[in-house]
């Protein structure tokens, strides 16, 4: 019998063997610290040595039968130290052309006919043959990009934990990217004692994962490779070189599953945590997922409301394994797998029957065989279509967007109305005394008419009341303050109404940042508001006199002549100066005293249009500059919350998909 090699990379993987199996099925470990130093090239059991090429997959001849385990020790130890200084006739010792990776190990599976076969597991790549990275299509592209300027805009506006999920979506989404678009990386998961790791074998078509009845036996994530150029995939899973695997194919059947990562992962209701946190971290990094179930635990709420139920929108990127149906007798598997596929509809997730997109549902048994070609043409297929990687992230980003739903989608329609800012300008104006302000103006008018218009006398008299009233009492200082903290309550109360008004129907944290708006702005509106209504009121100096003044003023000092002269006249005749005559004098008193008094009558009844209009102006001053400035410092910062809050409503549908453009 001639002697086989295994070599080790003793400075990086003393124990990356599994073992050797024999025809019983136990396991046994061949160590040799000679061996570990030797070079990095494999012997089959003719005497040649094969060092893998850049573009081959990893081909071994199968063993000779084994006799005992000790026989093969001394051939392993035989054939190690004869590669120290050379092999026989039949070694390449020119590497040129080919690639090492450093580390080609063996592993030894057993068969019912004591057979073993030999399993390549290159643990790194020093070169592979340069693949096409990741390319999505335009629907997606612009998904992506709504999605960044959505996170842009909300980064003020809502907590990083809102906004967690949607930035790992992104992360993701480019660095996949930039990754091989050739590759496909499927897991497998699935539950203790579900036959997981047994299927990857069988998939894989040599015995790789380690199974048994020990819970758990699978402690760490396992890949193995159908072609070159994936170490930068299984780098991002976190994978490290002694976890890697090539499997022991056929050409046809290594074709027929080109380009796929297939991933065993550790039980995701393991006892130890790092296995559940391992199973997390890489489901949400993978393209696909085979979740494998057995007839006992199918049914696991674990299984089902932490990952099934969660992941419903993945289903175009979801197989759903029974495992272990020969332990079901005559029809009991159709029932069970009827039974699964009630389950995940109930769980929201879509089967793919009929030429519908969906999850595989599949029933196989890996320990015998049956169902496991089905399920090998089904992820070739799959893995042909070079489309999961898209499919996962725009799953992804529905499941993104469906949580974001709350804090973007508002049930009706938000923002102010022009109602609702003529509102709050009348509340303002009322708080700054607007009316009150043009009725002022109005008598202040009326009040200048009057004294210019009077007569001589009654302005006199006028001017006498006033002397005699007293200066002081005029203005308390109770009323001022009190009409002052009525204007300030006014104020706030109009803020709080637009405020509210303006936030009605958006979602919570819009509202609040509307609220917060409304608020800032009004910090400082009650001082600006009293200091416009000092500017903005009555104007300084004398009203403007209308037309018709100047002749009535003519005419009540014409009026107030008749009777001096009139007066004069009958003084001059009473003393003897004038000849005796009292009708003319008489007559020009009577015209004086009853023409002034009708002149300042018709006066009066004359400014009533033009004081009131001149009330109006000075009244409409003070509401347009109220506005402008509760305009400034309230309504522009809300509509401005209103259009962020509209720019990321399009963009989150954007996000989801309706009415996104396509190029």
């Amino acid at each position: 019998m001639t002697a086989a090699t295994d070599h080790r990379d003793h400075s990086d993987h003393t124990t990356d063997d599994e073992g050797l199996g024999d025809g019983d099925g136990e396991h046994a470990r061949v160590e040799d610290d000679s061996v570990q130093e030797d070079a990095r090239v494999t012997g089959d059991f003719d005497g040649h040595a094969r060092v893998e090429g850049a573009g081959e997959s990893a081909s071994t001849e199968p063993f000779a039968p084994m006799e005992s385990m000790n026989s093969m020790e001394s051939a392993d130890t035989g054939a190690g130290a004869g590669t120290d200084t050379g092999v026989g006739a039949g070694t390449e010792t020119d590497s040129g052309g080919f690639w090492d990776d450093g580390l080609i190990a063996r592993r030894v599976s057993a068969t019912d006919e004591g057979q073993g076969q030999v399993v390549r597991e290159p643990v790194g790549e020093p070169w592979s043959p340069p693949v096409a990275p990741l390319v999505y299509d335009g629907t997606l592209r612009s998904r992506l990009d709504a999605l960044r300027e959505l996170v842009g805009l909300s980064r003020t506006r809502l907590d990083s934990k809102t906004l967690a999920e949607a930035g790992r979506v992104l992360d993701a989404a480019a660095a996949r990217r930039r990754l091989s678009g050739q590759h496909t990386v499927v897991a497998i998961a699935g539950a203790t004692g579900s036959g997981k790791s047994q299927l990857f074998n069988a998939l894989a078509g040599v015995a790789i994962s380690e199974t048994g009845v020990r819970r758990p036996t699978t402690a760490a994530p396992i890949a193995c490779s159908w072609s070159d150029g994936a170490a930068t995939l299984i780098d991002r899973l976190g994978i490290p070189g002694r976890l890697r695997r090539r499997p022991l194919q056929s050409p046809e059947a290594e074709a027929q599953l080109r380009g796929l990562i297939l991933v065993d992962l550790p039980d995701h209701d393991s006892a130890v945590v790092q296995h559940r946190e391992q199973v997390d971290r890489i489901l949400k990094l993978v393209d696909a997922v085979v979740w494998v179930v057995d007839p006992e635990k199918y049914a696991d709420a674990v299984l089902h409301e932490r990952y099934l139920r969660p992941m419903a929108g993945h289903a175009e990127v979801t197989f759903v394994v029974l495992n272990q149906i020969d332990r079901l007798p005559g029809e009991a598997a159709d029932l069970v797998l009827d039974d699964l596929r009630r389950l995940l509809d109930e769980d929201g997730i879509a089967l793919g029957e009929y030429g519908e997109p969906g999850a595989n549902v599949l029933a196989v048994s890996a320990l015998t065989g049956k169902g496991i070609g089905e399920l090998r043409e089904a992820l070739g297929h799959f893995v042909a279509e070079r489309g999961a990687a898209a499919r996962r992230i725009s799953a992804d980003l529905d499941s993104a967007a469906a949580r974001l739903w709350p804090v973007y989608a508002n049930r009706q329609w938000a923002g102010l109305s022009e109602e609702a800012r003529d509102e709050f300008a009348d509340r303002l104006a009322d708080a700054v005394g607007a009316t009150a302000a043009g009725e002022a103006a109005e008598r202040a008018w009326c009040r200048h008419a009057n004294r210019a218009c009077g007569t001589p006398w009654l302005r006199l008299w006028r001017w006498y009341q006033d002397l005699r009233e007293p200066p002081t009492g005029r203005q308390a200082v109770r009323p001022h303050a009190e009409e002052e903290a009525t204007a300030r309550q006014r104020v706030e109360q109009a803020v709080r109404t637009v405020a509210e008004q303006a936030s009605t129907g958006l979602p919570g944290p819009w509202a609040q940042a509307v609220r917060e708006a409304a608020v800032r702005g009004s910090q400082e509106l009650p001082e600006a508001l009293d200091e416009l209504a000092a500017g903005a009121g009555t104007p300084a100096g004398r009203p403007p006199r209308p037309g018709w003044w100047p002749v009535a003023v003519l005419a009540q000092a014409s009026m107030t002549v008749l009777q001096v002269i009139g007066g004069l006249w009958l003084l001059g005749q009473i003393i003897g100066f004038m000849s005796p005559n009292l009708g003319v004098p008489v007559l020009l008193m009577v015209i004086g005293i009853v023409g002034g008094p009708g002149i300042e009558w018709a006066c009066k009844l004359a400014v009533r249009g033009p004081a009131r209009r001149y009330g109006q102006e000075a009244e409409r001053r003070l509401r347009e500059a109220a506005a402008a400035c509760g305009r400034a410092r309230v309504l522009d910062p809300v509509a401005a919350e209103l259009l962020r809050y509209r720019e990321v409503r399009e963009q989150y549908v954007r996000v989801t998909g309706a009415g996104t453009p396509i190029g």
